[in-house]
């Protein structure tokens, strides 16, 4: 396995490797699925986040091996980009790779946010307190990533922590690997939006105070970013069917 990390002394990194060694025995389970695995570790008296990113099939084994960045390292070098550039996700510790002959398993390191709320929770809860406050500035920080060229392709309703404070909300992004760092126009601005809500009325505001902040015509801007939304919803759920006929099937 090789260890790439931003620990400033060789003991840490020892620390970090065993907790890498043991992650499928030790750790506490944050969330698991068919893709990826997330644990916490108490780390050097701090509390860190350990994803383990799913072997890939045999294409991208030797993609990562040969041709692209692992998962890991673009989560690394991205969350590292995104914090020189003053944008919140939490703080990148180090990624690891392990290969023989083909790429096998790799795992992203940070330290663990202690968020109030995501995004999924504004969508799963329509009463949550002030929550049209809290898409407005949802809105703002998105904007502000468009407008630094930061086109974060996995908005989706997970991967945006929020934290409350005294006068304002904090957004931290996760789930890093596939950005794109480049400047954007009007149609991929709106499109970064689908895939967070199925509620119109999510979609209006946001699609009002983004009309707001660029300089668009209000209802266009509604316009196209609710029917963004339901391209998205539309393919989404078909994808959905279709797995689950293949299930059937099989």
């Amino acid at each position: 396995m090789k260890l790439h990390s931003n620990l400033d002394n060789k003991s840490s990194v020892l620390k970090l490797e065993q907790l890498l060694k043991d992650f499928d025995h030790e750790g506490t389970l944050f969330s698991g699925g068919a893709r990826n695995t997330i644990k916490t570790f108490d780390f050097e008296g701090k509390k860190i986040s350990i994803k383990s990113f799913k072997i890939p099939n045999l294409v991208n084994k030797i993609a990562y091996k040969f041709l692209r960045k692992s998962k890991a390292q673009r989560s690394y070098e991205y969350a590292t980009k995104l914090l020189e550039m003053q944008v919140g996700t939490p703080k990148p510790i180090a990624y690891a790779e392990e290969a023989k002959l083909l790429f096998n398993k790799s795992f992203y390191a940070c330290d663990l946010l202690d968020c109030d709320l995501t995004y999924r929770d504004l969508v799963d809860n329509p009463k949550y307190a002030g929550e049209t406050e809290i898409l407005k500035a949802f809105t703002q920080f998105t904007f502000s990533l468009h407008e630094k060229g930061i086109h974060f392709l996995d908005h989706s309703p997970g991967n945006t922590l929020i934290v409350k404070n005294a006068k304002a909300y904090e957004f931290y992004l996760v789930d890093l690997n596939r950005m794109e760092f480049k400047p954007m126009d009007y149609t991929t601005r709106i499109k970064n939006f689908s895939r967070l809500t199925p509620k119109k009325k999510m979609v209006v505001v946001m699609a009002k105070e983004y009309a707001r902040l660029a300089g668009y015509d209000e209802q266009k801007t509604i316009s196209d970013m609710w029917k963004a939304t339901k391209e998205f919803q539309e393919g989404f759920h078909r994808k959905k069917r279709l797995k689950k006929k293949l299930r059937f099937w099989k």
